[in-house]
């Protein structure tokens, strides 16, 4: 069976350049806005999925789904840390755990309004186990037992009084800012201090989770049976990575959902605008086709060849999505994560999925948009169509 040659397809859409032209740039438009949107909700899990650490443990009170809704007495703390065998220890017999707290603060924003920002209070154990990844990009640490605090470089330019040197008032207790730092995932959106310090300005002597590793050999499965069965404190466990991917599932729902209502709605209007396109063609070049009809060519060929120009016309109108896309890589935004109702910074990102995503979209726009007239063409009767100029 001979095929219609390329060329012909190509010619076409050519000579028509201001109707190809004008369908391009808005399947490209559609296209856009669906990539975009998923490129967001991309920058928001990755966020999360690509901080979290395997061999992190992070402990819940049993039931909890976040840390805001996590509350450990500092007496169950206690026990945890000191009866439990299975906890890591360094080289100075040191327990590899720590203690934190977790709440969100309402803070003002410097372009206005407000917003919660998430405080934790923290041990000395955090900055051991947490390591190099924690940098600090300007001042320092600030002291256990002062009142100071270090906040997260995302929230530099946001959030009112965050700047090294400045004082933000908790309560009614005034933190200097003596570092601002810097952590791969939601950490660089927090405002860190101590624990201790944190528990008496806030009034709130709870702390809302423990971070641990474990000894050699004990594994997870282990560590989770024995804390469930624990009668003083019964406890959840999970690594940090399957926690804080538990952290995305609302927001990133949202946006997969806004997406797709979005590809629908414009999809629809797509559909139509490349139907109509390839209609005018029909109707332009109804005797070239009773011509290809009548030197043997076969109708499924004349099918194929105009679903093919449809699918060629999205195409276009995909990689011109993907080109206007492709600028918002790295530009970073803020949300409100809605597990934990607090602004968390984080980045676009187009990934390789993003742009597969509007490839695969747009070559089903074409599909779906080039179907009817294709079908059409294939149907035209030789003589009828030569008889049509």
């Amino acid at each position: 069976m001979a095929l219609v040659p390329l060329s012909y397809n190509l010619r076409s859409l050519l000579v028509r350049r201001s109707a190809t032209l004008l369908t391009v740039l808005g399947i490209g438009a559609t296209v856009a806005v669906v990539s975009g949107v998923l490129a967001l909700q991309q920058g928001f899990e990755r966020l999360f999925a690509e901080s979290g650490r395997e061999d992190l443990l992070v402990v819940l009170r049993k039931g909890a789904t976040d840390e805001g809704g996590s509350v450990i007495t500092r007496a169950q703390a206690d026990t945890l840390v000191k009866s439990s065998t299975e906890i890591a220890v360094d080289p100075n017999g040191r327990p590899e755990a720590s203690l934190e707290s977790y709440l969100a603060v309402r803070r003002p924003k410097l372009d206005g309004g407000e917003t919660n920002v998430p405080i934790r209070g923290v041990q000395q154990a955090t900055f051991r186990i947490r390591g190099e990844r924690l940098k600090i990009v300007e001042g320092r640490r600030f002291e256990m037992g002062a009142d100071e605090v270090m906040v997260g470089r995302k929230l530099i330019g946001r959030i009112q009084d965050c700047g090294l040197g400045q004082v933000i008032v908790f309560n009614t207790t005034p933190f200097r800012v003596v570092g601002v730092f810097d952590y791969d995932g939601p950490f660089s959106s927090e405002i860190w201090g101590d624990v201790d310090r944190f528990a008496e300005a806030l009034e709130r002597k709870v702390y809302n989770r423990a971070i641990l590793k474990l000894a050699p050999g004990v594994t997870v499965e282990q560590f989770s049976r024995h804390l469930e069965d624990d009668l003083q404190l019964p406890s959840d466990v999970l690594t940090e990575r399957d926690f804080l991917m538990g952290q995305t599932r609302a927001l990133s729902n949202m946006l997969l959902f806004l997406g797709g209502v979005l590809g629908l709605i414009m999809g629809i209007a797509a559909i139509f605008t490349a139907t109509n396109t390839m209609l005018a063609a029909l109707a332009a070049r109804t005797h070239e086709i009773g011509i290809l009809l009548s030197i043997g060519f076969r109708p499924i060929t004349i099918f194929c060849s105009f679903l093919f120009e449809a699918i060629l016309l999205c195409l276009l109108g995909g990689l011109v999505g993907c080109l206007i896309t492709l600028p918002l890589h790295g530009i970073e935004t803020g949300t409100i994560n809605y597990q934990t109702f607090t602004e968390v910074a984080f980045a676009f990102q187009v990934t390789p999925r993003v742009l597969l995503v509007a490839i695969s979209f747009s070559t089903l726009l074409g599909l779906l948009g080039g179907a009817w007239p294709a079908w059409r063409a294939a149907r035209l009767a030789p003589t009828v169509a030569l008889r049509r100029h």
